[in-house]
Order: C-alpha cells, then structure tokens, then sequence
C-alpha cells in the first residue's frame, strides 16, 4: 500500500520534495535500475495531467526526488489536486509508492 503524503505547492515558485521507498521490511528499497512517474490530476479520472519531474535521486537509500520549476507550478491554476508516485522495475513490474493531494496556493507578486 502507499504511502499518504499531502504536499502544497506555491504557485511560480520552484517545488522539491524527496520521498524515501521502504520495503517490506522496512529497510530503504534499492531503486538501482528504476525509474518513477509522478502526475497531478484534479480528480481520479480528469484528462488533464500536471506532471512532476521526477527522479530517483539516492537510489542505494530508497530516496525519489519529485520537482517542478517556478515556470511549471506557475502554468497550473489553484486548487486542489491527487497525486501520486509510481515507480517500475527494470523488469517493468510497477508500483505507487506515495499518493496524496497536492494544494497549489494561489501567487500574488507577479513579474
């Protein structure tokens, strides 16, 4: 099962935020050779994705990166959002490992 985690992202502003992957012993999961999806969406089935840059950052420690710059976040109108993270296996097994809602505040200065 996946992890809950809700995130809140500043409106053009830049966004990180690490998630560290657990096995089921609860030792850091080795993600050498995975690669990780994360995407945004206002609800379950809306054709409208946001995607998140994301990466394995540490894979030995289990540790995924997941970022937007001030340009992606600003292109996304406020509100409230699902998310999740999936990771896949060289062996194209795949995994959510955290889900959650992201709330995106609304940006007042502007250039």
């Amino acid at each position: 099962m996946a992890q809950t985690s809700n995130l809140f992202v500043d409106q053009g502003s830049d966004y990180s935020s690490i998630v560290t992957v657990a096995s089921g012993s609860g030792a850091p999961l080795n993600l050498q050779g995975f690669t990780v999806k994360s995407q945004m969406r206002k609800s379950y089935g809306s054709s409208t994705a946001y995607a998140f840059t994301a990466e394995v950052y540490d894979a030995v420690t289990g540790r995924i990166r997941i970022r937007l710059s001030a340009a992606q976040s600003e292109g996304i109108p406020t509100g409230r959002y699902l998310y999740d993270v999936e990771i896949t296996s060289s062996a194209n097994a795949k995994k959510r490992v955290v889900e959650g809602i992201v709330t995106v505040t609304p940006q007042i200065t502007q250039v």
